[in-house]
């Protein structure tokens, strides 16, 4: 509980600081904020904590473990990202905003109640909204923001009437009790359209096909440091919340519900590498390429019973380190280029800025599952759970699309390496040269990581 307590009051602190004209202190503030929290969920570890007692969050190891993901991925963004929002007057706005969501992304790890997972859902998502349309100047981010509320609403109602239904079934909202009273009564027809509701909504907050159609467009339209916040804390919330509603209530459907994960998984994965292998935008090319590994998170949901916490928090702070570095990375070419975001704009960075080129280099060979970079051993874990499971095709068409993926994500790599006449060098700060170095590391590191993964 001391670590939802903490990122509450973060947010509320930044915007007292910037009340008090403090605002120097916000950025200090934030770093001992996260650090804070990470310290205590290692010293909270083992201890089970259910704080008002009721069944309504419970703070254990699995909860812990996605919050100090989440919070250390959220540290590295703020950090990357201290200039993106220099020159806004709503820096401090936003600051909390992103604190505020990264308090809903908490209560999604640790919830035990369908109410508490709702209000996760909304707390996370509502400050995203207005962070997608926070570049007020461009009508792109706008419009952004107007689809990512719109449909995002949309994707809320559809799992509150599905949190509705699944109520009414089993006249509870605890997660455990769902389950027993599911093991007990079976699955009728009520049950059943409810469930497939929660799959929907969660499937449009995830980005998963034929729900993934919003994701491009807000995904180009948001400012791309914002996109780097969706397509990491947004995404590895919302699985942590699924794999957790599937591994406890919905457990007992996993045999009926499987076919469909695997359907959606496989038409995730083809129409996504599809899209990818043909634009020529980078910043869309990277939301078809976070829709895909959307799908192979989802395949650990699909294996809630079988697979391991562990690998899917595994998957999510590659990714996520992964996906950081190269937002990152086209957020700096983008502002030396005015704004350019096509393959042209990349070439030449290898002299430009020979980091940046290395690091983002090494995030797309990752995300493409290159050894001996960690992006490999997380799918290689998915991949041989999903074969295990005997799905097959779904593995087939797993390692098909990686294969794909090496295709659009060479095309960037062969970009920096082109030579290009009187192009000035991209600037980046000390911090921030030492962050790409630091995750460029990470990268190679949590490779060996793996062997500790359970």
């Amino acid at each position: 509980m001391k670590e939802l307590i903490i990122t509450s009051l973060l947010g509320i602190s930044i915007l007292a600081l910037d009340i008090v004209k403090l605002r120097k202190a916000i950025l200090p503030v934030i770093i001992l904020g996260l650090l804070g929290t990470i310290t205590s969920c290692i010293l909270d570890w083992g201890h089970n904590e259910n704080p008002f007692n009721n069944n309504m969050l419970l703070f254990d190891n699995y909860a812990l473990g996605f919050i100090v993901i989440l919070s250390a991925v959220t540290l590295v963004w703020f950090l990357i990202s201290t200039d993106h929002f220099s020159g806004s007057e709503s820096r401090t706005d936003l600051y909390a905003l992103v604190a505020f969501s990264f308090a809903g992304a908490m209560i999604l790890a640790a919830y035990t109640n369908m109410v508490m997972l709702f209000l996760g859902i909304e707390i996370l998502s509502i400050p995203m909204y207005v962070l997608a349309a926070s570049n007020k100047k461009e009508l792109i981010s706008n419009e952004s923001g107007f689809k990512y509320f719109f449909l995002g609403a949309l994707a809320s109602s559809i799992l509150l009437f599905g949190i509705a239904l699944i109520y009414g079934a089993t006249g509870s909202f605890d997660l455990p009790t769902i389950a027993t009273a599911i093991t007990t009564n079976g699955s009728g027809t009520i049950l059943t359209a409810g469930l497939l509701m929660i799959i929907v909504g969660f499937a449009f907050k995830v980005s998963i096909a034929p729900f993934h159609f919003w994701a491009p467009d807000v995904y180009q339209g948001a400012p791309t440091m914002v996109t780097a916040l969706m397509s990491t804390l947004v995404k590895g919330a919302a699985f942590a919340a699924m794999f957790k509603l599937f591994a406890t209530a919905f457990a007992p459907t996993l045999d009926f519900t499987q076919t469909i994960f695997v359907v959606m998984s496989i038409i995730t994965l083809l129409a996504s590498n599809a899209m990818a292998s043909i634009q020529a935008n980078t910043k869309r090319l990277l939301a078809y390429s976070s829709v895909s590994h959307a799908a192979f998170m989802l395949a650990a949901v699909m294996l809630a019973n079988t697979i391991s916490p562990s690998v899917l928090m595994y998957y999510v702070l590659v990714y996520s380190v992964s996906s950081i570095v190269t937002f990152a990375t086209l957020y700096h070419i983008s502002k030396a280029q005015n704004g350019a975001e096509g393959f042209d704009a990349f070439k030449g960075l290898v002299k430009r800025n020979p980091i940046l080129a290395g690091a983002m280099t090494l995030a797309l060979l990752s995300m493409a599952g290159i050894p001996p970079l960690s992006g490999f051993m997380a799918k290689y874990f998915i991949i041989g759970a999903v074969i295990q499971a005997d799905q097959i095709w779904l593995a087939v068409i797993m390692i098909l699309s990686s294969a794909i993926g090496i295709y659009y994500y060479l095309k960037i790599i062969m970009a920096m390496f082109t030579p290009i006449e009187n192009a000035g060098r991209i600037v980046i700060t000390d911090l921030q040269r030492i962050l790409f170095i630091i995750l460029s590391i990470a990268m190679v590191a949590l490779f060996f990581v793996a062997a500790f993964v359970k």
